[in-house]
């Protein structure tokens, strides 16, 4: 699914003027195994934890690890997925007071879950109070039987790039098929499909999802449309299959004080 933006040979918004007003602004994570430290942006790496927080854990009914679904799991401790600082995603606004994102995730299966999939929790910090109050030492980790492998992602660095990307299962329907000659042709005129010409398919903050099935934009408590706040896809320094194809999509509504937030999965 990796697709590179560097060196791009074309310009969207000249060749397709139609699709300047639905461009949006992405950050590409660009994940790369390593060795990351409490301080610094990863996917899979150390997050920066108060001490004297307890670290979370799922111990929802019934969750599971492929194959053992007769025999679920108990409580086990949420594993680490994303953490960013603003200093390294500046188009990510990021609530007053707050520099650093971490979002962790319980890698089971959970089958009272719409998504049947990992269930993440994010948290927003600020990073003088985390080292003012002194870090975790030691994150505990799921024992051997007591994960699903496919969420368990690897410690890589990240290389945050913005880039412009355009929508594909989001395009509307009447424009798909009013621009379906000129992205034929395109298609031709490059060698690959539209949705590797215009889409982000990757680990990403903002832009679109990167929906390997038809869009599920999840609506707030209130009935706000929710912003797409990440994607967490595979590639392969992650070492992460999560259906092989498709990831899990978190969403943040910014219109609530209380910044609530959901998740979608495809496969």
């Amino acid at each position: 699914m990796t697709q590179g933006f560097a060196g791009r040979p074309y310009d969207l918004d000249d060749l397709v003027p139609e699709l300047a007003v639905l461009r949006r602004r992405t950050t590409l994570l660009l994940p790369k195994s390593g060795s990351p430290g409490v301080g610094e942006s990863s996917l899979g790496g150390p997050v920066l934890w108060p001490a004297d927080e307890p670290w979370p854990s799922c111990g929802q009914q019934g969750h599971w690890a492929w194959p053992d679904e007769k025999n679920p799991a108990g409580t086990v401790p949420m594993v680490p997925v994303v953490q960013l600082f603003a200093r390294d995603v500046p188009e990510l606004t990021f609530p007053e007071g707050t520099d650093v994102l971490q979002l962790l995730w319980c890698p089971l299966i959970h089958p009272q879950d719409q998504a049947c999939a990992a269930l993440p929790k994010l948290f927003w910090r600020t990073e003088a109070d985390v080292l003012s109050t002194g870090t975790l030492q030691a994150i505990p980790s799921p024992q051997e039987g007591e994960y699903e492998e496919e969420f368990m992602p690897n410690p890589c660095t990240v290389s945050p790039t913005p880039v412009a990307e355009y929508p594909n299962w989001d395009l509307p329907q009447e424009l798909r098929q009013t621009l379906r000659p000129r992205i034929q042709e395109l298609e031709e005129r490059f060698g690959m499909d539209y949705t590797l010409l215009a889409c982000a398919l990757q680990n990403k903050v903002g832009g679109y999802p990167a929906w390997n099935q038809p869009p599920d934009w999840p609506l707030c408590a209130r009935g706000h449309r929710m912003e797409h706040l990440l994607s967490i896809t595979p590639e392969e320094d992650l070492d992460m299959d999560m259906g092989d194809l498709g990831g899990v999509y978190v969403f943040l509504c910014r219109a609530c004080p209380e910044l609530p937030y959901t998740h979608r999965y495809d496969c």
